[in-house]
């Protein structure tokens, strides 16, 4: 995720980043120009397909397409957004865990404090990489679930806790409710990953954009002639890029510069996890050893 100044209107208009909608339109937007710039020179220079073209179509048929992509893009960043309030959810899930956990485990038990502690980080770690339709190596089986087998042996060892006598049915019953919403939590997520926008959908806004760029140039030329390059290649860009940034979001988790921070996110939940169970946190989230058995 880009971290950036939204007050800083200067730098952003003139910042041309790599993941800038005009790069990756920039050969699209040379093609439609020498597209306008052929039919004005046919129509202006040659006289052919002279015909007195209206743009009462285009402002009508504007209207429906702004509404169309106004309707795709808070779609689309809503996705986003639920998709960061669910990890700022787990964020706390987790924090609520390890704190109910490191009062019910003495300090003197350092070897059980660690296995707790890196099964609460492991979550998030291997969530983030199920998510993005990786596996995390030595954490869980890679023929797995990685997430629900990380949260089942962490429910065993709070169950053993319990049966051992190490807490009781009240203080089982208490944390019951961070252990389920680990588990809520992914569904969660794996309902916005694996739920696009309906294809019918978006397709249907890619040809209407097409469609409607293609055919501007012949409405705009006896009244504008050649400036009509610009405004039509004006047009295309901002269109497109409307579309393209919405497809980026849509999926919150991936590696896109826009996407959530979940690397971020991991190492806040390994950092909080650890302090509040008063170990070290000089180990590394990103390449925690396998859990003991």
């Amino acid at each position: 995720m880009i971290i950036y100044n939204p007050k800083s209107w200067i730098s952003l208009i003139f910042n041309l980043h790599k993941t800038d909608t005009f790069r990756k339109l920039l050969p699209a937007m040379l093609v439609v120009a020498v597209f306008t710039a052929l039919i004005d020179f046919v129509v202006l220079e040659w006289e052919w397909l002279s015909f007195k073209g209206t743009i009462l179509f285009h402002s009508l048929t504007g209207f429906v397409i702004s509404l169309l992509l106004v309707f795709r893009t808070n779609t689309a960043y809503e996705r986003w957004w639920e998709g960061r309030k669910l990890w700022g959810s787990l964020v706390n899930t987790c924090r609520n865990m390890a704190i109910k956990l490191n009062a019910y485990i003495p300090y003197d038990q350092i070897e059980k404090r660690e296995k707790i502690a890196d099964l609460i980080v492991n979550y998030p770690l291997t969530l983030k990489e199920h998510l993005r339709g990786n596996k995390v190596p030595l954490v869980a089986p890679r023929d797995t679930h990685q997430p629900n087998y990380i949260a089942d042996v962490l429910f065993s060892e709070i169950h053993d806790m319990y049966k051992n006598g190490s807490i009781s049915g009240d203080e089982l019953w208490v944390i019951n409710h961070e252990l389920q919403s680990l588990t809520d939590i992914c569904g969660a997520c794996e309902r916005i990953r694996n739920t696009p926008i309906p294809f019918s959908y978006s397709l249907f806004i890619k040809k209407f954009i097409f469609i409607y760029t293609l055919t501007m140039p012949f409405f705009l030329i006896k009244d504008l002639g050649y400036i009509s390059i610009l405004l039509v290649t004006l047009v295309f860009y901002v269109l497109t890029s409307i579309e393209i940034l919405a497809e980026e979001i849509e999926n919150p988790f991936g590696t896109d510069p826009n996407d959530l921070p979940l690397d971020n996110l991991t190492r806040t939940i390994y950092v909080s996890s650890r302090e509040i169970m008063g170990l070290e946190t000089k180990k590394d989230p990103f390449e925690i050893m396998k859990i003991p058995n």
